[in-house]
């Protein structure tokens, strides 16, 4: 049984200058985590340098730099062994997710601490907006698909809000280092028997031209990861 005394938010980010800066200051502000994780995934712009005037004045906020530009996977992994919380969320640099939905989450980990607290676009009436048709369709069908695989209804696999617990998590071996790591996290934990609760969260999407960053390559991954690791295994043995 994990005890939850504690709420790190992890922030991986890659080249996101133009939105960084707000996107800590609404975790700031939302006032719910003992630790702010910024992994820097060898970025190229000024991410580093708008990030690091933050650090004096915020004790709890620290920023670490993942060795090699391995993917989002990985720099949530250098994450993960870094922080000192009982329980770790993932929040994108690129203001796509409000941490404002958070504070319900938070209310229901603490009461189930074992369990995933699963923040889903889909359910519920939150606000969401800038909803692109493909992705919208692909992450329905794969969540659909994963449901079938794994006999366990989800209805968004590929949501970064994730509230976990960090022993599970670094109990897991986790190998996915982009996108699918969702869908290994997810697929892992409910091989536990512990429950995933799933709760509405608000979301604003943005284009590729604003810098969104998942392609069809991690379409296909995440689809070879959810066989991998179903519970049917049909491919993989």
């Amino acid at each position: 049984m994990v005890e939850f005394k504690s709420l790190t938010a992890i922030v991986p980010f890659y080249n996101e200058e133009v939105y960084i800066e707000e996107s800590l200051s609404r975790l700031i502000n939302a006032d719910l985590f003992s630790e702010i994780i910024l992994v820097n995934n060898n970025s190229s712009d000024n991410s580093v340098r708008i990030v690091s005037k933050y650090l004096l004045d915020y004790s709890h906020i620290t920023l670490i730099h993942a060795v090699e530009k391995e993917g989002k996977g990985y720099a949530v992994l250098e994450g993960i062994k870094q922080t000192t919380s009982t329980h770790v969320i993932v929040h994108d640099a690129d203001l796509e997710y409000s941490p404002v939905d958070i504070k319900e989450m938070l209310e229901i980990a603490k009461m189930h601490p074992n369990d995933l607290i699963l923040g889903s676009r889909i359910k519920g009436n939150k606000v969401r907006k800038n909803i692109y048709f493909y992705t919208y369709l692909i992450n329905r069908l794969f969540s659909l698909l994963f449901s079938v695989m794994n006999f366990y209804k989800i209805s968004d696999i590929s949501s970064c809000y994730q509230i976990n617990s960090t022993k599970s998590l670094l109990n897991m071996n986790l190998r996915e280092n982009g996108f699918a790591m969702e869908v290994e996290i997810l697929s892992k934990h409910i091989k536990t028997n512990n429950l995933v609760r799933e709760v509405p969260i608000s979301y604003s999407g943005r284009s590729y031209k604003e810098g969104k960053k998942i392609k069809l390559v991690d379409a296909i991954r995440i689809m070879t990861t959810m066989l991998r690791h179903s519970r049917l295994n049909i491919f993989f043995g």
